[in-house]
């Protein structure tokens, strides 16, 4: 079943690239705190998917899936969530044992700094945006990440220029998940703006992460659209490029309880 449903979401994507002409790849993430168990972790890694972290000891994991020659050192592997001095160190062990696709995902002014001082290589990066929540939503979530206004400034202050940091990627997360109202597409295309934008001054940024959040079956009237929503996200992200004459991104999302 898990590869049932990475090898569906693969071809929901691809035939939204090939409808659209759209120019970028995708790439399947499984978000390791869905469940943590070798058998899960160890069938995702058959389809050619990567990981998307979010704690210390998933690096751990991923350390371990290496030394038994279940992944290779060019998967992608995205780290999120807030950085402990522990994680910090795992994640900064992992690149410079030659994981060069290990991205941490800034989620505060802060640890840009952290990561630097114990990085040895080059190494790239992603920021994530702080959504506004939906209005009702009973959690707090916009503390995670960094604002929309602040991103550009944050990256001329803090990136721009510097030989040893790269930003590849731009991290889009809503705490609601992909859903078909008007609080999802307006906040995918306030993200758009932010890309577009980053592009024009930031040549290396090539890919936008949408996140989790493919909802799955909890009652009998369960009823989603998956290959509309994916039709209708490539087709809102190649609109937004094509509207700021940028290239288009690659597309990374990150599922867990859907895989």
């Amino acid at each position: 079943r898990i590869t049932e449903n990475i090898k569906r979401a693969k071809d929901w994507f691809n035939k939204a690239f090939v409808k659209y002409n759209y120019k970028g790849k995708y790439h399947y993430c499984y978000c390791t705190k869905s469940s943590h168990f070798q058998h899960i972790l160890s069938e995702v890694l058959k389809n050619d998917a990567h990981i998307e972290t979010s704690s210390a000891f998933d690096i751990n994991i991923i350390e371990n899936l290496g030394k038994v020659g279940k992944l290779n050192k060019d998967i992608y592997i995205l780290c999120n969530g807030f950085k402990r001095e522990q994680y910090i160190l795992n994640i900064a062990k992992l690149i410079n044992n030659g994981y060069k696709n290990c991205i941490p995902i800034i989620d505060n002014f802060e640890e840009i700094k952290l990561l630097d001082s114990v990085i040895e290589k080059e190494f790239q990066i992603g920021i994530r945006i702080a959504s506004e929540e939906e209005p009702k939503f009973e959690f707090y979530t916009s503390r995670l990440g960094i604002g929309y206004k602040n991103i550009s400034d944050f990256y001329t202050r803090e990136i721009k220029g510097r030989k040893n940091i790269k930003l590849k990627m731009l991290h889009f997360f809503i705490n609601t998940g992909i859903k078909d109202n008007a609080y999802y597409w307006n906040e995918l295309n306030k993200c758009l703006k932010v890309y577009t934008d980053l592009k024009r001054i930031c040549p290396t940024i090539d890919s936008l992460n949408i996140g989790g959040g493919f909802p799955i079956k909890n009652s009998l009237a369960f009823d989603y659209d998956y290959e509309y929503m994916v039709d209708e996200i490539v087709n809102q992200v190649q609109l937004a490029c094509n509207a700021a004459n940028v290239e288009v991104p690659h597309l990374f999302t990150e599922f867990g309880s859907y895989t």
